[in-house]
């Protein structure tokens, strides 16, 4: 015993009403036969005054990115050797506090 309700003349013409729209509809939507991304299509020769146009848009980058480069190197430049060696029995004494604050001898 089947639960299949008898097939209906008006139900199976909708349904197969239906499948053709839906064929029909993806037709319409697929890519052409012919049709390929644009990263495989061959390029278009440029012009002479384009590719020096383009080259030299390209150089004018580079060169600011270098000099962009150059200066925020000079301003990391570390400070002069002399004025690190006076603060060298400061840097002493704040070590020692230091070591003192992070043991335990203050607990004995």
């Amino acid at each position: 015993m089947t639960n299949m309700p008898p097939a209906d003349p008006r139900i199976e013409a909708v349904a197969a009403r239906l499948k053709e729209d839906a064929r029909k509809r993806a037709e319409a939507y697929a890519p052409p036969t012919d049709w390929q991304p644009i990263w495989k299509r061959p390029q278009k020769p440029k012009s002479i005054k384009a590719k020096k146009a383009e080259l030299a848009k390209q150089r004018k980058r580079r060169k600011a990115a270098g000099v962009r480069r150059f200066y925020g190197a000079q301003s990391r430049r570390p400070q002069p050797r002399q004025n690190r060696i006076g603060s060298a029995a400061a840097r002493r004494d704040a070590r020692a506090l230091s070591r003192m604050r992070h043991s335990n001898a203050w607990l004995w």
